[in-house]
């Protein structure tokens, strides 16, 4: 049964709304719309052309494609304190780390141990990745390397890999970095060095398959354990100053 509108307490007799939130389907991101296209258009010509059979094969891929760079709309949770998971993903490690190289110094992030959040994006998962906290870019650092499985601890020294510096108003610094992978070979970045950004802004992307870091700050517990799944711009990994464990299992 529904329920009678609720009047709220700052404004009595008002009537309080909840916005009703419907699903579409995800946009296809501009910069993936070029592959798209040239996907349909091999999948039809051979479908015409050549075979019925593999004609229907392309066209699957095709869909893949289209899937592989949707865009979907995030609803980010707003907060001071609060870190926003980057990515979509798995959880696949947590670990105590100085800080890359790239990020380092007075301007960057201090000297001393952080929690590093490694998230393992598949080429099933959203590979649009967002800014974890608002605030302004204040470094931006590309790195050549290998391309081995971003499963490996050591792919986060050794693999390609793009760093990201985001300053707060309050002068809180987060680092993150984007990985590539095995199967990944394009690093993208959609902002520059001094640009303001949002929480849960789109900052890059990475084609196709991969993983980012984030480092969060001393005093700062990660909100997630291994195992779990992150989606970029809404789930939250840490609190700055929050430094209680989670414990948890998997079943």
């Amino acid at each position: 049964m529904a329920q009678p509108p609720q009047s709220t307490p700052d404004m009595p007799g008002a009537l309080s709304v909840t916005p009703t939130v419907k699903w579409r389907f995800p946009s296809v991101h501009p910069e993936g719309r070029k592959f798209v296209l040239g996907a349909a258009f091999i999948a039809l010509t051979v479908y015409w052309v050549a075979s019925h059979f593999i004609g229907w094969l392309l066209i699957l891929l095709t869909i893949w494609v289209a899937a592989f760079f949707r865009d979907p709309i995030r609803t980010t949770p707003r907060g001071d304190k609060l870190i926003i998971a980057p990515a979509d993903g798995l959880i696949t490690l947590i670990s105590q780390v100085p800080p890359p190289p790239e990020l380092r110094g007075a301007d960057g992030l201090a000297e001393g141990t952080y929690t590093r959040v490694s998230i393992f994006m598949s080429v099933f998962d959203v590979h649009i990745n967002r800014s974890p906290i608002a605030g302004r870019i204040r470094r931006m650092a590309y790195v050549p390397g290998k391309f081995l499985n971003a499963d490996l601890d050591k792919a986060s020294e050794d693999n390609e890999r793009q760093h990201f510096l985001v300053e707060g108003a309050d002068g809180l610094r987060i680092g993150f970095t984007q990985i590539a992978g095995l199967v990944a070979r394009r690093i993208m970045a959609f902002v520059k060095e001094g640009d303001p950004v949002e929480a849960g802004q789109r900052v890059g992307l990475i084609r196709f398959g991969s993983r980012v870091d984030v480092y969060l700050p001393a005093g700062t517990a990660p909100r997630v354990l291994p195992g779990q799944r992150s989606i970029a711009g809404e789930t939250i990994i840490g609190e700055v100053g929050a430094n209680a464990r989670l414990t948890g299992s998997s079943q």
